[in-house]
Parts: C-alpha cells; structure tokens; sequence
C-alpha cells in the first residue's frame, strides 16, 4: 500500500440534491496528507440508450429515484479498493473502478456513484498540489476560456415536450471576451423573456433555465429567438448565432419522426429537409442531435447536406463514447462531439472520447446535463483539456450561473480570450443568413 501523504485514505459519499429536487450522489477523497476533493454527480432526462446508467433504489421514494444503494457501494466496495491508491494516477484508479463495476454499462455500482468518485480523486490530486483542477488538468500553458452556448428557451424533455425541440440556444460568435459572450447572452435572454410575455406567452422555466414557451408550432421557436437577438440590438449570424439541440432521439426512431408541436410524421429525408430549410431561413450556426441515434446513415447525409460550416454534434448518437466517434468519424456523420463525463462513466474515458474527436479533426463541447448541481468540475475539465465550447443551459438558475461564474474567475488569471472565430465552422459561414 501507497504510504505517501499523496495516498487516498478515505473515501466517503452522501446523499445531495439536484436542481429537480431530486437524491444524487456527493463523494469526497481524502489523502493522506488532509488534501481532499469532492464532486456531485449531475443527471440527464434526455438520455442515449449507449451511456453510462445511473444506480437509483426503485420503489415509491422520491419516485424511484433515491441513491441509497448507489452511496452504500461507493461507502463500502469503492472506499476499500481505493485505500492506498495515488489520485495522481488518474487512468488507473478509473480502470479500477470499471474493473470493480464489472459491466459495461455501470449498472452494478452505478454509474453516479463512479463518476462523481472519478472527479472527486481528480479535484484531491489537484489540491495535493495546491491547485485548482483546471491548473492540474492542463497539459501545455496557453490555457483560453470557451466559448459558451447558452440556453434561451427550453422544450423537449426539458419542458414537458411544450414544444419539439429540446434546447433553442444562442452562441455570440462576434465576442472575442468569455464575459462579453456572458454579457450579450444576458441581453438576448431578457429580450426573450419580454417578447414572450408581451405575446402572452411564457409559461415559467425549464430544467435549465431557458424560458418554458407556449410556441404553436417549431419554427415559431425560432421566429421569437431571431426577434430576441434583434431586440437586444445583435446582428444575427454576424454577432449572435442560433444553436439548435434538437435531440430527435426523443421523437423519432426507425426512420419516422413525430413531431406532436407541428402535428406532424416526417421520415429521415423529410426530416433532414425540414433543418435544411431552417438552416437556409435563420442563422444557425450548430445543430445538435438532428436525427435519432438509430439513423447513421441520416446522420451522415445530413452532416455531408450542410458542408463544413455549419457545427453537426453528436450527443444521444454518440453518448461520449471513444468508438462511438471514431465509428462516426468514418462514416462522416457529425463534425463535433459533446463531451458528458457521466455519459461516459469516467474522467478518463471521457478524455478517450475527447481525444477520438481531436483525432477525427472534429469540435468538441464539454455539457452539463439537465439534472445539476452547484459543482463545476465539467468548467475545469473544458479549461484543463483546452475545449473550445461549454454548454451548461441557461444563463439564469444557480446550478447554471454557479458554472458560467466560475469561468468568470479563472478568467482574472489567465485572461478572457475566447477561441478565434475561425476555429470554429460558423468562421467561414456567410457575414449574415437570409430569412
């Protein structure tokens, strides 16, 4: 056993909330040294079939959705393996754990109990070195903030499928200062809220923050988002993009498409036909999970309709996962990834899956999930790995502001500078995108 003051000598979990009044999973690391970390596992509503999957107890408590189980394992078979372990040893304390779960999906341990121990040893090592995360992760000096997508209006799972599509985001393209990225995004966000109630209609928040619209129809989603950034005084597709999650896994499978909002069935081609035509109208700039994840071929023909300057992510589709991407990648489906550590399961399986992207030229977008937290690791790891976009929902509620605020900080030392326009797709989209 380890004996150095960098040993793990203690590992404990607890039962926390999450922003839907929901048990999730707390664990702290402690070295032998008194240097300790702690993470909170987040959790998604709109979920891949291929990721990592949560231990709840089932049964009538708080819905099924309790963790009791999920902390006795991290308290009892988690605490013991890790005795002694050097958290500086990142690939190897993650292998063990996966070794330990000894399913492919987390299931037995679960994969909020695996997770929030994997960030907990990551957030210990750094403070053994007395270091924020973010200092600890990265590799090479010239670390830069991302530039975040933000959440206006929520649907989908998000917001009892009010309307289709999940997230109607914004990303301010022409800022070149993380806070001045935050400060447009503020304006566009305000101006939503007053057109919406002007119209009358608002219905309240969705999970992450962006308003809960009472749209008639999809496509009015973006009608309202284009009138909020020309009331808060932006230029579309010069200054402020429109960033689409779609999410169709939600809707759609085997190829056919229901999307309730419009009243409507579309197959793959008529699906595809339907963003396109957006594309052609409004000025957005990225589109998230535009087809289910059972739709490959879709998926490629889609990324090959909208050529190289229009950001194609996959999330359901590809569900953080390192072969997942790679697989894509051949295929030419997608040119981004999302990057969700509990959808992988692991910190370090979710650098494999960071790392599949880089290798594939593609983007990449470190996420929150739907379920959330105070914590805010994932803005360390998009720092730390030097990830050029951040999506944490909204610019409003806590467990969102908690994210973008620390950001904020880090900017004092080591500057605001966001990515150049040019590294993304969007950077040789046209100055502006008729309607």
């Amino acid at each position: 056993m380890n004996k150095s003051k960098d040993a793990i000598a203690k590992v404990l979990a607890r039962r926390v909330w999450d922003s839907r009044a929901r048990p999730t999973i707390e664990v702290e690391v402690h070295l032998a040294g008194g240097a300790s970390g702690r993470a909170i596992a987040p959790a998604g509503a709109s979920t891949g079939t291929g990721e990592a999957v949560d231990l709840r107890d089932g049964g009538p408590r708080f819905g099924g959705f309790d963790v009791t189980r999920a902390i006795a394992g991290v308290n009892d078979e988690i605490a013991r393996i890790l005795l002694g372990f050097n958290p500086h040893n990142q690939s190897q304390i993650d292998g063990a754990l996966t070794a330990l779960d000894g399913t492919p999906d987390r299931s037995r341990l679960g994969a909020n109990a695996i997770v929030a121990t994997s960030m907990a040893v990551a957030h210990a090592a750094a403070a053994s070195r007395g270091m924020p995360l973010w200092q600890s992760l990265r590799a090479a000096p010239g670390a830069q903030l991302p530039l975040p997508e933000i959440q206006i209006f929520g649907g989908g799972a998000h917001a009892q499928r009010r309307v289709d599509i999940q997230d109607f985001m914004v990303i301010a393209i022409g800022a070149t200062e993380y806070a001045q990225a935050l400060e447009w995004t503020a304006e566009v966000y305000r101006a939503g809220g007053e057109l919406l109630s002007e119209a009358g209609r608002l219905s309240g928040v969705a999970d992450e923050g962006g308003y809960w619209p009472a749209f008639d129809s999809n496509e009015q989603g973006l009608e309202m988002l284009l009138r909020a950034i020309e009331r808060a005084g932006f230029v579309p597709g010069d200054e402020m993009g429109i960033a689409l999650d779609v999410a169709a896994s939600q809707f759609g499978r085997g190829g056919h498409y229901r999307l309730s909002r419009d009243g409507r069935e579309l197959d793959s081609d008529g699906m595809c036909e339907l963003l396109l035509n957006w594309l052609r109208r409004f000025p957005i700039v990225s589109i998230e999970d535009p087809l289910a994840e059972d739709d490959a071929a879709s998926f490629a023909g889609f990324t090959a309709a909208v050529g190289g300057n229009v950001q194609v992510v996959g999330d359901d589709f590809l569900v953080t996962n390192a072969k997942r991407i790679d697989d894509a990648a051949r295929d030419g489906a997608c040119n981004a990834a999302l990057i969700k550590p509990n959808q992988a399961g692991t910190l370090s399986e979710a650098e494999a899956a960071l790392t599949a992207a880089r290798s594939a030229g593609w983007g990449a977008i470190v996420s929150a999930r739907s379920g959330e937290s105070e914590d805010t690791t994932i803005v360390h790891l998009a720092i730390g790995w030097g990830v050029p976009q951040l999506k944490v929902g909204s610019i409003a509620r806590a467990e969102r502001t908690a994210k973008w605020n620390e950001a904020l900080r880090m900017a004092e030392t080591i500057g605001g500078k966001l990515p150049p326009r040019g590294s993304f797709p969007w950077g040789s989209k046209p100055r502006s995108t008729p309607r």
